[in-house]
């Protein structure tokens, strides 16, 4: 019997490669699951509008849940919910998209466990090898842009940039993470092999924050 998978879910390249490589290797990925600030509709890991990663959601053919939490109680908040899920979907185990950051691994872990899940991170790898992982996702058909950049470490001009072999061969000339493994740009991805039918979305304004500047994205009417 195949084992049945929760997938943390941002929206972005990694957790959909993260997916794909789940489902090559045979995981039955019973749903995805994606954090929100309470009274908000915005994700936690790029800021994006939940019904953006709802519509990705349709399009996998996968049921997403979006875990509302806060800030103070973000951990306990994401526990709780995984303990339901796991009764709900009668899940085995509980997949990240994770790189190679040990804190980020640590965290998971240590919620799996105590949700008596198994930690899956399909991704995993020395952090050399991000260069590698950014070309794997672009020859495997992924269609994604750049929707989040962080000062001083990519150019704003990114947003709103694809994916793809020429981005491959510009984001080397930068001293930062290929993947975007700390921070240094967030994606959105709308098509690609597991799709169903592609995210027909609009670009807005460019949103300067503290950190970093944001392109506000909306699902076409």
């Amino acid at each position: 019997m195949k084992k049945r998978i929760v997938l943390s879910w941002s929206g972005g390249k990694d957790s959909c490669q993260a997916l794909y490589e789940l489902v090559k290797q045979g995981y039955e990925i019973a749903c995805l699951v994606t954090t929100a600030p309470k009274e908000m509709g915005l994700t936690f890991a790029h800021g994006e509008r939940i019904e953006l990663i709802e519509a990705q959601a349709r399009s996998l053919r996968i049921p997403v849940y979006v875990i509302h939490c806060s800030f103070d109680s973000y951990t306990d908040d994401f526990h709780r919910e995984i303990i339901k899920l796991k009764e709900i979907y009668q899940l085995d185990a509980i997949a990240f998209g994770d790189l190679y950051l040990d804190g980020h691994r640590e965290w998971g872990e240590k919620l799996a466990k105590g949700a008596e899940l198994e930690a899956l991170y399909p991704l995993w790898m020395r952090q050399e090898n991000a260069i590698c992982a950014l070309s794997t996702f672009i020859d495997t058909g992924y269609q994604a842009i750049v929707i989040r950049t962080m000062h001083n470490q990519v150019p704003d001009k990114w947003l709103g940039k694809r994916i793809d072999k020429e981005f491959w061969k510009e984001i080397q000339t930068y001293d930062v993470c290929p993947m975007g493994e700390s921070g240094e740009y967030h994606t959105f991805v709308f098509d690609g092999p597991l799709f169903h039918e592609k995210i027909n979305f609009r670009t807005s304004s460019k949103i300067v924050q503290d950190h970093s500047t944001k392109l506000d994205i909306f699902l076409n009417d």
